[in-house]
């Protein structure tokens, strides 16, 4: 097991540029990183127990994530969380030891994470250090791709 095993939570921003960047800074040989993708849902097929297309589309990002990750030259591993991203968080400690927590959002206009204050708490949750990266896709895709 390394000494320096990251946990990254993000949902669509997982493949953003400036996660990336961060986590090229951060990473150092013999760096273990774990990216957890909240399956997220509506309240209403969350009350119905029907998870299966949030799962789905989870498991999707986490791949794009993962491929972006490895093309950066970064080796990481993936998993899919609940879908309360402090509850992720929560539940991927116990099996991945991380010496440190990168939660990625939207910028604060568009974060429903930042609305609830996922960042400030995992803060108060969880006593190792957290790095929030504002992923602002929008801008990362140009004028031209916006829709």
């Amino acid at each position: 097991m390394s000494d320096h095993r990251i946990l990254v939570v993000a949902n669509e921003t997982c493949a953003g540029r400036a996660l990336l960047e961060e986590l090229r800074g951060r990473v150092r040989p013999g760096s273990e990183v774990l990216v957890v993708a909240p399956a997220l849902n509506s309240r209403l097929r969350h009350i119905l127990a029907d998870t299966d297309g949030a799962y789905a589309a989870a498991e999707e990002r986490l791949a794009e994530s993962i491929e972006a990750l490895r093309a950066a030259g970064i080796t990481a591993s993936g998993a899919v969380g609940d879908s309360d991203p402090v509850q992720a968080i929560e539940d991927a400690l116990v099996e991945f030891e991380a010496t440190e927590i990168v939660i990625s959002t939207h910028p604060i206009e568009r974060s429903n994470w930042l609305e609830k204050k996922v960042v400030e708490g995992a803060k108060e949750r969880f006593e190792l250090p957290i790095m929030h990266v504002v992923v602002d896709l929008a801008a990362e895709r140009g004028p031209a791709q916006v829709r």
